[in-house]
């Protein structure tokens, strides 16, 4: 174990080294101390630095991977200038650039991942959490902004001095009327998707899917385009054709039925379930709520919860034909948030529930009382139809928040 922190701390103190020689004005103003996280496109360090007037502040230093192309990179800062810097939304402070390195300079705000705090957060700090999460994201979709990665590690939560921030428009793309202008030239640089299913085989028996539009390339049988239509199988015909096209950026797990079922028009609904897919990991204690190797496996988990009649007939209202092998029954909401937090008990559990400890603890957190309509809000942002999908403005109308909205209207 000490062998591999001494490896972790060496590998760090290397990053560093190789940050400073990429960028060398960085050395000018900051005293570059950790690398405190590190993504598919870019690693983030925590840099001190001595202001003018003799104060030292932290601040978060992205360095982006050089491959990153110069319009996405212009469209993130852009984002982070219009938008960022109020209503919970991280805001810019200097970008410094070397060849093709760019380094977005940005405040720092101390926060724990949740995996470590979720056992201990109380049922107000989660309502809290979502609300401010809903602010940051009524704000940002105003600018036509659709983040497309929305999860915890990327809106950070601050218990000590109740501060939450949006980060990482890495990933954001444009609405059809957006304000951001850079966000309307990356549609052309959208490269064609890889293939999601290598093979036949990798397609679980339970579920798949079809565009419900796609011009047969051969018919068998009149309204039919193959041998395998509304069947579990795929057959060669299916199997040879073209790739759907559609933006499936984002974390496993928090992706929309939209987007896993490839529809080609995605809007600000997908970063609302994703806010969905929050709320329940943060209701029933359980993160990551959703794990799965691939996209079909991912539907599939959905109708668990969801349902699968319910998610067949969505998919129709976006313009795609799901099958699945067998019908499995939509979950009540509460009934499976308290049994996943061991406040109700299976017939099959012997043991104590997690929270329980004689009722002190829970009580204290709140999670005895927890209202119906944590329940309904989480309805409405788990609404398997993007169209119905409740909107960030209307979420901070839900009756969840009536006190918050009342103080609101009261300071306006």
């Amino acid at each position: 174990m000490f062998y591999l922190e001494v490896e972790k701390l060496r590998d760090v103190e290397n990053d560093i080294e190789f940050l400073y020689k990429a960028v060398p004005q960085l050395a000018k103003v900051f005293r570059i101390i950790d690398k405190i996280g590190e993504g598919t496109f870019s690693s983030v360090y925590l840099g001190e630095a001595q202001l003018q007037d003799g104060r030292r502040e932290m601040f978060a230093l992205k360095h982006l991977i050089p491959t990153s192309h110069p319009t996405r990179i212009a469209a993130e800062l852009q984002c982070l200038t219009v938008a960022g810097g109020r209503e919970n939304v991280m805001g810019v402070t200097y970008c410094f650039r070397k060849e093709d390195h760019v380094v977005i300079i940005m405040p720092y705000m101390e926060h724990k991942a949740i995996v470590d705090v979720i056992g201990s957060l109380t049922f107000e700090e989660v309502r809290m959490y979502i609300y401010h999460l809903l602010k940051a994201l009524k704000h940002i979709h105003q600018f036509g902004i659709i983040h497309r990665d929305i999860k915890p590690n990327n809106f950070l939560y601050n218990r000590n001095n109740k501060m939450y921030a949006l980060v990482d428009f890495g990933l954001a793309q444009g609405t059809a009327d957006t304000q951001i202008e850079l966000l309307k030239d990356l549609t052309g640089l959208r490269k064609v998707p890889r293939p999601v299913f290598s093979s036949a085989s990798r397609v679980p028996a339970t579920v798949r899917s079809q565009s419900v539009s796609q011009k047969p390339q051969r018919t068998l049988q009149q309204g039919l385009t193959c041998n395998c239509y509304l069947t579990d199988r795929v057959c060669n015909i299916c199997m040879s054709r073209k790739q759907q096209v559609a933006p499936r950026a984002g974390t496993p797990g928090f992706r929309a039925p939209e987007v896993l079922t490839k529809c080609p028009n995605q809007g600000t609904a997908i970063d609302m379930w994703s806010a969905g897919v929050i709320l329940l990991s943060l209701l029933s204690g359980r993160y990551p709520f959703f794990k799965a190797s691939d996209d079909l496996i991912a539907l599939t988990q959905i109708m668990t919860i969801r349902g699968s009649r319910e998610t067949i007939q969505a998919a129709k209202s976006f313009g795609k034909a799901v099958v699945c092998s067998r019908e499995l029954p939509r979950q009540d909401l509460r009934t499976l948030c308290e049994t996943l937090r061991g406040r109700r008990p299976t017939p099959d559990d012997e043991v104590t529930p997690l929270h329980e400890k004689d009722g002190v603890e829970d009580k204290g957190q709140g999670w005895d009382r927890v209202p119906d309509e944590a329940y309904t809000l989480l309805d409405r942002l788990l609404d398997l139809n993007p169209a119905t999908r409740i909107t960030a403005a209307q979420a901070l109308q839900h009756p969840l928040f009536k006190d918050l909205s009342l103080m609101s209207t009261s300071k306006t």
